[in-house]
């Protein structure tokens, strides 16, 4: 996953046709277990742009993207929010999920 940081993040949500972006908090030890689970789905979606921020530096984005609670993963389709998630039960699941969100 790559680290992006505030100032490069809209820019790349509308560049970039597709990609996901994973919202953590350092000290939350359920975003760790979602980050690791989140490498081995990165690697099942070659052609799926995996980007990673602390929440904390983007609190703007958080009220306009209405986020509840960390981890989080967003799926971005053409700049515009296709999927998000919170509930990280396995990585079957993750991996179903974010398939039927993907365009074919």
């Amino acid at each position: 996953m790559n680290a992006i940081h505030r100032n490069e993040l809209r820019k790349t949500i509308e560049n970039e046709p597709l990609l996901a972006l994973y919202l953590y908090t350092p000290l939350c030890g359920t975003c760790q277990l979602a980050r690791r689970m989140l490498v081995i789905i990165e690697q099942l979606f070659p052609t799926l742009p995996f980007y990673e921020t602390d929440i904390n530096y983007i609190p703007e984005q958080a009220v306009e993207w209405q986020i509840s609670s960390v981890p989080c993963l967003l799926l971005f389709v053409d700049g515009a929010m296709a999927g998000k998630w919170y509930a990280f039960p396995s990585v079957t699941d993750l991996y179903e999920q974010l398939q039927a969100r993907l365009p074919r």
